[in-house]
């Protein structure tokens, strides 16, 4: 089985690049099941209705979300109807939408969580380490053969130490929100495919997708500055999983940067 997940979808530019490349990329690579992250897609904070049917239509199986969940205030009104749109489980109890979600593929049931990291991300989030222990009995106990946990987050050391403590829990553990892809993907010797950031997809030239004057001047003046998403050429950043559908264990981790 071949499970491509890709990285945070910046803007419009982001959204087309998904639209061109993701049927192509699906073809090349045989791929099994699809998880998109949609936080940014809308002018860089959030996910409109037609934004997240285009990413459907393009074949994304899954449309995880993270800090921007809320930043399109339209996702109110459709987020509890949308079994495969999750946001991070670990958000406070009671608020709207879900945080993982259980799905057939090739007579395998996947269960796929998004989880959002508490270092340096703002907001008072549930433990990370400790949602995804309780959501992963709850997925194993409903029958899931294959658990993928995102991890949404800013300090790469968070990622890595929940990769560490899911390495014989689940199958792949991956991190997004930071936009820039890392090269550290590794196989545990559980079997547990790990990388610490897919990257971007979105503007190339910009700043993690964003218009690079008005992040400039927030690093050079210290004062508030409204960013926009970036325009021209796109890049497309994500990563093919291979499982072994016996053993059920990653064999192979393949980086895409288009």
């Amino acid at each position: 089985m071949k499970v491509l997940v890709i990285g945070d979808v910046v803007g419009k530019i982001g959204v087309d690049a998904v639209k061109k490349n993701l049927p192509d990329l699906k073809k090349k690579y045989d791929i099994d099941f699809t998880i998109v992250n949609g936080e940014n897609s809308a002018d860089g904070m959030g996910i409109t209705k037609n934004i997240m049917n285009d990413l459907y239509k393009s074949g994304a199986d899954v449309i995880t979300m993270g800090n921007h969940t809320w930043g399109k205030k339209e996702i109110f009104s459709f987020i509890d109807e949308e079994e495969k749109l999750i946001r991070p489980s670990n958000y406070a109890e009671g608020l709207p939408g879900k945080g993982k979600v259980l799905l057939d593929c090739k007579n395998k049931k996947i269960g796929v969580i998004d989880l959002i990291g508490r270092v340096n991300v703002g907001g008072n989030f549930d433990s990370p380490f400790e949602r995804a222990d309780k959501d992963i009995v709850e997925l194993k106990a409903k029958g899931a053969d294959i658990i993928i946990v995102e991890i949404h987050a800013e300090a790469t050391a968070e990622k890595i130490a929940l990769g560490y403590y899911l390495k014989d829990k689940a199958t792949i553990v991956y991190g997004t929100h930071t936009h820039v892809q890392t090269a550290d993907e590794k196989i545990y010797e559980t079997g547990m495919g790990y990388i610490t950031d897919i990257g971007m997809t979105g503007p190339k030239d910009s700043i993690i997708g964003m218009e690079p004057a008005a992040a400039l001047k927030r690093f050079l003046t210290q004062m508030p500055e409204r960013y926009a998403c970036a325009q021209g050429e796109a890049m497309l950043n994500g990563v093919v999983f291979e499982i072994d559908e016996q053993s059920k264990n990653v064999s192979k981790i393949t980086r895409i940067c288009l």
